[in-house]
């Protein structure tokens, strides 16, 4: 496919602009400018054709924010990649020293450059707009991208400059988000795995606050990364922007299959940790638990077996989870963490015939009942795997009121017993025969 970048100077509405043309709010719009940080990618279709967009962060030079060398890097990134750019400037500010910057890093790349003139809201300013031709880009498009006008007229002029392409069938990859706890590592790890710059890595806590979606093909996988914010306290998120970067992993959360749940060694696991392992359970998606940063702890023989007992024993009851120890700076096990979020993305597909079913576990039933209450008899009778995205059994039986928490997680551990659901949260219902 094509691919549309979107560049400029901060706080000109490039990500309302993608939002615009990706239909849907997949990146975070503020008035503080600096809001976006890491490239962000979406799909657009126009005229039969599809193709990507890419928003950037505000290319600055000499300005106060921290990340403004790193963000430098992902715009020249967006620009080296793209085959149409869409330079954004601000017409109620007219052109300054950062327009000028980006105007002469686009003329170097030799692209097809579409000066894009925001926040023409009304016929005035179409006027002022004319001011862009010294930045020697051609005629300025004059739009306005929170209501979306003039956006048609630059989509006409970019999709003859795009190869036809057709959309890809995400639904058909698995979705692996790496969540946790700010500065885990989840950028450095989507980094090492990804084998480029692709996420802006700092020991600044917070630096990632979009969800970011990366796809990734290598050692016989093909699936998406997900490299997201990360969940602090709900006491502590007091600024908008965090608590839209909450909300926007809380929703990668859902939208995922698999979780890799990232833990500072050093830490061990907090309860914020717990919290977040909580989050994934209740979401019924698939676990991992990826201990990263394992090169600063010291080790003996037995380090590393006591400290995946700890771990188990602070995520029981729902303890049959990889642990993965890992060092994205080392790269050690890289491979293995992305092996096991494969293996539990199957264990979370696995269906087992209803037949096969009863045929193990009745015969265990029998040999150990559910407790009779009050006099009664529980007899189980018949059991059969539901249709549900996650695993999910019933069992039928004479009585399921009176059937027991302690006996259903009796039912689960057999069915972890007999069949691989290593990662997998598994309901079990008791429903009348």
């Amino acid at each position: 496919m094509g691919i549309v970048a979107i560049v400029g100077r901060p706080n000109v509405g490039k990500s309302t602009l993608f939002n615009r043309l990706v239909g849907g709010r997949q990146a975070i719009v503020d008035e503080q400018s600096g809001v976006t940080r890491d490239r962000h990618y979406g799909k657009s279709d126009w005229n039969g054709k599809t193709f990507s967009v890419i928003d950037t962060g505000g290319y600055a030079v000499n300005s106060d924010d921290a990340f403004e060398e790193e963000i430098r890097r992902q715009v020249v990134a967006a620009v080296g990649e793209a085959d149409v750019i869409l330079f954004v400037v601000d017409v109620t500010g007219g052109i300054t020293a950062y327009d000028d910057e980006v105007a002469a890093l686009l003329r170097r790349s030799n692209k097809k450059v579409l000066l894009v003139a925001n926040k023409v809201d009304n016929n005035s300013r179409i006027y002022d707009a004319h001011e862009f031709h010294r930045l020697g880009l051609g005629n300025p498009y004059c739009v306005c991208a929170i209501s979306g006008s003039g956006t048609g007229e630059i989509l006409d002029e970019a999709v003859k400059h795009l190869a036809d392409g057709a959309a890809e069938d995400e639904a058909e990859l698995p979705r692996i988000a790496i969540v946790g706890k700010p500065n885990v590592g989840k950028s450095s790890i989507a980094n090492a795995l990804l084998g480029e710059e692709r996420n802006i890595v700092t020991p600044i806590a917070g630096t990632t606050r979009d969800a970011v979606l990366s796809r990734y093909s290598k050692f016989g996988h093909d699936l998406y990364l997900v490299d997201t914010a990360g969940l602090r306290k709900k006491g502590k998120v007091r600024e908008d922007l965090e608590f839209y970067s909450v909300m926007r992993t809380i929703r990668a959360i859902e939208r995922s299959d698999v979780c890799v749940l990232m833990v500072d060694a050093t830490q061990g696991v907090e309860a914020q940790d717990l919290s977040i392992f909580g989050l994934i359970v209740r979401n019924n998606k698939g676990c991992v638990v990826a201990v990263n940063k394992w090169d600063l702890v010291e080790k003996d023989s037995n380090t590393m077996k006591s400290y995946r007992e700890s771990i188990q024993n602070r995520l029981a009851p729902f303890s049959n989870v990889p642990i993965i120890f890992t060092s994205a700076t080392e790269k050690q096990r890289l491979l293995d963490v992305v092996n096991a979020a494969s293996e539990v993305y199957e264990n979370r597909r696995r269906r087992i015939a209803t037949a096969k079913l009863n045929e193990t576990l009745l015969p265990l039933i029998e040999a150990y009942p559910p407790p009779a209450v009050k006099g009664k008899h529980i007899k189980i009778k018949y059991v059969t795997q539901l249709s549900s995205p996650s695993p999910a059994f019933a069992f039928f039986c004479n009585l399921p009121q009176y059937v027991r928490e302690p006996y259903k997680r009796f039912l689960e551990n057999k069915l972890r017993e007999k069949y691989n659901f290593c990662g997998v949260p598994i309901h079990v219902f008791l429903r009348q025969k």
